[in-house]
């Protein structure tokens, strides 16, 4: 019974209450550095991307489709893969852009 009446005491007085407030306030900042701002920067590259697109581009699809880009519309891109079939995709759907190391290797 005993251990119970000292964990309910109440807490001892003296500490600020600006200081507890300084301190939520320096979590909220080194959150928005470390888990805000740098999904909002890969969010931009991946939108930018998407939209540089173009004909002849060699693509990955999040599926794990691997093709050449056939032609490019608004919202969807139509994919021609190595069986010479053509797959209509929402743009949402490319994850990565092989053309890029490709280039660089020549």
């Amino acid at each position: 019974m005993l251990h119970l009446s000292i964990i309910m005491q109440a807490p001892a007085q003296g500490g600020s209450s600006t200081s507890f407030f300084i301190m939520m306030g320096l979590m909220v900042v080194v959150m928005y550095f470390f888990m805000i701002r740098p999904q909002q920067k890969k969010v931009k590259l991946q939108k930018t991307f998407v939209e540089g697109l173009k004909k002849g581009d060699f693509i990955v699809t999040t599926g794990g489709i691997h093709g050449k880009v056939y032609s490019v519309d608004d919202a969807t891109i139509v994919v021609e893969t190595e069986g010479m079939s053509k797959l209509k995709l929402e743009k949402a759907s490319i994850s990565a852009d092989l053309s890029a190391p490709l280039n660089k290797q020549a």
